[in-house]
């Protein structure tokens, strides 16, 4: 289920979470979302915690590109994508109405 929150806590201060990113997964402090703008690449997912950030294509699930996250973290992090890329491949589908 889609997750669109006005206003999340980065750590640092409270702010803005645009409507057009939603998020589809938190698990532990990760936050898994995509951007409305994403329409026409292949299905993907971005993560974040506090100033990381990373992308991980869906079909096959790996990484696409980190920003900040430790090889052990994103080695955490595609498995927690692994597990739940039906979720997200769904999530996709319904916001992007494919």
């Amino acid at each position: 289920m889609l997750d669109r929150p006005r206003e999340e806590w980065d750590g640092r201060a409270r702010r803005a979470v645009r409507s057009d990113v939603p998020t589809v997964l938190r698990s532990g402090p990760y936050r898994f979302y995509f951007y409305s703008s994403d329409r026409y690449e292949p299905p993907h997912v971005h993560v974040s915690r506090e100033a990381n950030e990373a992308k991980f294509w869906l079909d096959p699930v790996r990484l696409a590109w980190s920003r900040g996250f430790s090889a052990t973290e994103l080695r955490k992090i595609e498995a927690i994508v692994a597990e739940n890329v039906q979720e997200f491949m769904k999530a996709w589908n319904a916001f992007f109405s494919r």
